[in-house]
């Protein structure tokens, strides 16, 4: 467009309708950038908020987790510390159950040590003096095992009668 032609539609106003025009557009752009500069600003806030409740979110549900955690962890402890005091419990009644059974044990074989020295002797004498009869031999044997019950001595005697039977 020439000098002059646009000097003739200055003059005829359509340019200045469409500077005016144009001027309008200019205004509601500058707007529409204001607006979208807020909405911009009020996202931006939107979006700050919105991290803040998922971090907060994400702490309270950690630490809730680890509560349970460690209300599980505490609950197992206790019952493996109640299993082991029981077994620990059970421990030494064995143990104390083993010294009763060791120390009856060792006072029996004291015992019968004591016995077989007594039939030992009983023996060696009998052995020794063949005069003595029967009847003595199971006197000094009755004596030896401390037997003073007749009914024991009468099953003894049928005993060692019917071995000496059955060796004949």
């Amino acid at each position: 467009m020439s000098k002059e032609e646009f000097e003739q539609r200055w003059a005829k106003g359509s340019l200045r309708e469409m500077l005016s025009a144009v001027e309008e557009r200019v205004d509601k752009l500058e707007e529409s950038i204001e607006d979208a500069k807020e909405s911009d600003n009020t996202l931006g806030e939107s979006i700050d908020d919105l991290r803040e409740q998922s971090r907060d979110f994400v702490t309270m549900c950690f630490t809730s987790n680890r509560y349970n955690v460690q209300e599980l962890i505490d609950s197992q402890r206790k019952k493996l510390t109640e299993i082991s005091d029981a077994l620990e419990a059970i421990v030494m009644s064995l143990n104390e159950k083993i010294m009763v059974t060791t120390m009856a044990l060792s006072t029996r074989i004291e015992e019968l040590e004591g016995e077989l020295a007594l039939c030992r002797a009983t023996v060696g004498k009998g052995v020794s003096s063949a005069a003595l009869s029967n009847e003595d031999r199971m006197e000094n044997y009755f004596r030896a095992k401390g037997i003073t019950d007749d009914a024991v001595k009468v099953n003894t005697v049928s005993m060692f009668l019917t071995d000496i039977a059955l060796l004949w």
